[in-house]
């Protein structure tokens, strides 16, 4: 089965982007070198496509209770304008995606997920608020995504749009207006991002994607900045600890042994699908617990290699790296909860291999504000 291009498919193209399936979605893996690409969002920009990504409106006079119901925090607590973290999860508690909620109106909000999972969001969101007077409409398709990503990304984004940017609080949404290549567009905006850095979401309408893209584009290399693959946003969320479905997150976690229980509203009525396992695991301790690992040399854990102590395995590794901002090897793994105290000693095997690594409080890696 083919992939699905994204709608800034000829840009990558006339960029010379290498492509890679992506959760059904051919997407820009690099479009030079994975190092510079990294190291431009931690000291100027990047430019990233994200349209691969789910996005779900859900509206109506319920559409704040319905959401309650389906997800595991509050979106009816929410302000306008405000964005939360947040998780569905099955009956077990086990996580079906983790995903971004944000309030456009009173009785409106965009849920994102990730592209891997949207359909079983799209699906879970549309069973779980039928009994409520609210409208589930899968609209990924009419929308593309683009994120500058970086310490310059205000600079590069605030000049083209309509809105006071550096007004707009991290979590924060708001309607702008943006100055494409070919005339005004209107957009969403959000400051979220998924790098440990500064910057900013813009939700454009597929029509005008390829103008935004090239205004964007153009503004970030004003900077000093460059058009940013998936090799590079996934060396920079590992640097800042963020999970990455189907490696530190699966049905199979829940959001306590991810560290995530902070997301999981125990106390609103009803609960809705999960909670009463939620509650129950709320008052247990994991038996494993995710961790950060730092090595020592040039050989990074990667994903699936087993941690080791006293010669047993007591964990896995489900994302490492060679850390191109902190020149060490980072990796992060679920290990016994008695072995996962800062400073705790273990080893990694790396094909036969036991190389030695120390548990490490998470992020890595933390920007200067």
């Amino acid at each position: 089965m083919s992939s699905t291009p994204s709608p800034l498919a000829a840009a990558h193209a006339a960029l010379g982007a290498s492509m890679t399936d992506f959760a059904g979605w051919s997407m820009p893996l690099r479009y030079a070198s994975d190092l510079a690409e990294h190291q431009a969002v931690r000291t100027t920009a990047g430019i990233f496509d994200l349209s691969h990504m789910g996005e779900v409106r859900v509206s109506g006079p319920e559409a704040a209770r319905a959401l309650d119901h389906a997800l595991v925090g509050t979106p009816s607590t929410m302000p306008l304008g405000r964005a939360a973290y947040g998780m569905v999860v099955d009956a077990d508690g086990g996580i079906l995606d983790d995903l971004v909620t944000y309030r456009l109106g009173e009785q409106e909000f965009l849920v994102v997920a990730n592209a891997a999972n949207a359909a079983v969001v799209v699906a879970a969101l549309t069973e779980r608020c039928a009994g409520f007077d609210a409208v589930v409409a899968d609209e990924t398709a009419g929308w593309a995504l683009v994120a500058v990503q970086g310490p310059a990304s205000l600079a590069v984004v605030g000049p083209l749009v309509d809105a006071d940017l550096g007004a707009l609080g991290y979590y924060r949404c708001l309607p702008a207006v943006l100055a494409g290549a070919s005339g005004d567009v209107e957009v969403l905006l959000a400051r979220t991002g998924y790098t440990g850095e500064d910057g900013f979401e813009v939700f454009v309408p597929v029509a005008h994607a390829l103008a935004v893209w090239d205004a964007l584009l153009a503004a970030t290399r004003e900077h000093g900045g460059v058009p940013a693959g998936l090799a590079c946003r996934d060396t920079l969320r590992l640097e800042a600890g963020m999970p990455l479905y189907g490696h530190e997150l699966s049905r199979d976690v829940t959001p306590f042994a991810a560290g995530l229980g902070r997301v999981v509203k125990l106390d609103k009525e009803p609960g809705g699908v999960g909670y009463d396992a939620l509650r129950r695991l709320a008052g247990t301790e994991p038996a494993r617990v995710l961790v950060g690992l730092r090595g020592a040399g040039r050989r990074a854990p990667r994903a699936g290699y087993a941690v080791v102590h006293d010669g047993s395995a007591v964990g896995e590794v489900t994302s490492g790296a060679l850390s191109p901002t902190l020149g060490f090897p980072v990796a992060m793994a679920y290990v016994q909860r008695e072995l996962s105290a800062p400073g705790t000693a273990l080893h990694v095997d790396v094909r036969g291999t036991a190389l030695p690594v120390e548990v490490v409080a998470l992020p890595f890696y933390r920007r200067e504000r």
